[in-house]
């Protein structure tokens, strides 16, 4: 009788414990997800260069090695959520700014292609 009874709180215990215990962050996931999808839209649209793309994809890593950090432990804590929700937005906008500036390479030849300046 007290087999069953163990296994049964053991059985009732275990996913709370589980749960307790998420390294999972899919909300960070995705945006990452969503952030790398932006940089090679712009590398293949030629709104970023290569040099830009690569200092895009650093940046990524730098995000991603944040959240392995914060999940190193078994749980993420309020305060390494906010570290990585900023890292994530610095990205973010560092992306934006990237691919809309007046650097493009459209062609894909590695070389800046500028829009000349209408002469007066």
């Amino acid at each position: 009788m007290k087999t069953r009874t163990l296994i049964a709180a053991v059985a009732l215990i275990a996913p709370m414990l589980a749960a307790a215990q998420t390294t999972s962050t899919p909300r960070v996931d995705q945006r990452q997800a969503n952030q790398e999808a932006r940089i090679q839209q712009g590398s293949q649209s030629g709104a970023l260069t290569q040099k830009e793309t690569a200092k895009l994809e650093k940046g990524q890593t730098h995000v991603q090695n944040v959240e392995n950090k914060a999940t190193a432990d078994g749980t993420v804590t309020k305060k390494e959520a906010g570290r990585i929700e900023h890292a994530q937005d610095q990205q973010s906008k560092k992306i934006y700014r990237e691919k809309h500036d007046r650097q493009h390479d459209y062609n894909h030849d590695g070389k800046n292609d500028r829009r000349q300046r209408k002469q007066h």
